[in-house]
């Protein structure tokens, strides 16, 4: 066990060690506390207003824009400008539109889908048919051009 004591002696030695040693960093005055200013006011437009459009009123911009550009009668970016959208804004109705038309197809019923194939798979074996007559026919005039029949 230690002597409570002697440490008593120890604690000295150490704060007499402490005041032989000068700490080489200087002593800062303490800081100015900032001011509540103004907010600084930018020569920057003001932020724009938040506007919801309803859903008509989308529509209607998005068609707008695209028989602008159909026309010819500017660039994309100049046709959502002239709307008075941002552009993001207009991808993101544009995004919007597109899920609502995909949401509205009803899918097909199995069977109408079976019945679309094999009528599909029936059309791809007369084009073919077609095709191949059309190049045996070809394939004859060819040979006989060059005297090989």
């Amino acid at each position: 066990m230690a002597d409570e004591s002697n440490t008593g002696q120890i604690s000295a030695v150490a704060e007499t060690n402490a005041e032989a040693k000068p700490t080489g960093k200087k002593q800062r005055s303490p800081r100015r506390q900032k001011t509540a200013a103004e907010p600084v006011r930018t020569a920057a437009k003001p932020a724009a207003k938040i506007r919801k459009y309803s859903e008509p009123e989308k529509s209607e911009k998005l068609k707008l824009i695209e028989t602008q550009v159909a026309e010819g009668k500017g660039t994309l970016k100049e046709a959502i400008k002239s709307a008075g959208i941002s552009e993001q804004t207009y991808y993101q109705w544009k995004k919007a539109a597109k899920s609502a038309d995909e949401g509205d197809k009803k899918p097909l019923p199995a069977g109408d889908e079976l019945a679309d194939l094999v009528q599909l798979e029936e059309e791809n074996q007369r084009l073919r048919k077609i095709l191949a007559e059309k190049l045996r026919a070809e394939n004859a005039e060819l040979r006989k051009r060059l005297g090989l029949d």
